[in-house]
């Protein structure tokens, strides 16, 4: 049977540990922030002490077999719901730290949580790094009659101009003048604001805007 000082210890190390992924997640202004990832982490911690320890009565009685495992593998099941959405993935990941710390295993609970914390805020600079790199941008232009085309468009884009998916040109309100809108893929925007600011230099071209 787990003494009270170490049921304690587990429970506050739960609550501890889902703390620090709970302020990262608050830090951000999200729904779930910190008192509710504590709480996830303390109920999954709580959940496995007691399918652990809680039965001991029980199974000591003859033909009576119980499964600790079963408990805990319904927490996990819980995230089956989570599909795509960071802070409901933490929550998850929070809960199998709550099942560590219940299960007594201090080590893989706290590697978890440095882990977590690493993807959580380490990692998230790089995804948006790459998000920009391959993210599309839109450029709408607006030139006098002629003055834009495919062919002009491509010379200033050079090898870039494979990255065009859309072109469409229709007449603007005022009718000496075209308005195009051009589709990007797989630029980043720090790019296409410098051929937006080439082909505002260009004769013909009376203003162009990154969309």
């Amino acid at each position: 049977m787990l003494g009270n000082s170490e049921l304690l210890i587990r429970l506050g190390l739960a609550a501890l540990l889902g703390s620090v992924i709970g302020a990262e997640r608050e830090r951000l202004l999200w729904a779930a922030g910190l008192r509710t990832h504590m709480l996830v982490c303390v109920g999954a911690c709580l959940f496995m002490i007691v399918s652990a320890f809680g039965f001991a009565d029980v199974v000591s009685s003859y033909h009576v077999i119980l499964d600790p495992s079963r408990v805990a593998a319904q927490v996990v099941l819980r995230g089956e719901v989570v599909k795509g959405l960071t802070t409901a993935a933490s929550l998850w990941t929070v809960a199998a730290i709550g099942l560590a710390v219940g299960g007594g295993l201090y080590v893989a609970a706290l590697a978890s949580t440095v882990i977590i914390l690493v993807i959580l805020a380490g990692i998230k600079p790089l995804e948006e790094f790459y998000r920009d790199r391959v993210s599309g941008c839109e450029l709408r232009i607006r030139a006098a009659r002629g003055a834009m085309s495919v062919d002009i468009l491509d010379g200033v884009l050079g090898a870039r101009a494979r990255r065009v998916n859309r072109y469409v040109s229709a007449p603007a309100e005022d009718p000496e003048s075209d308005e195009v809108l051009v589709r990007l893929s797989r630029i980043p925007r720090a790019e296409v604001e410098q051929i937006a600011g080439k082909l505002r230099g260009m004769a013909g071209v009376h203003e162009v805007s990154v969309l």
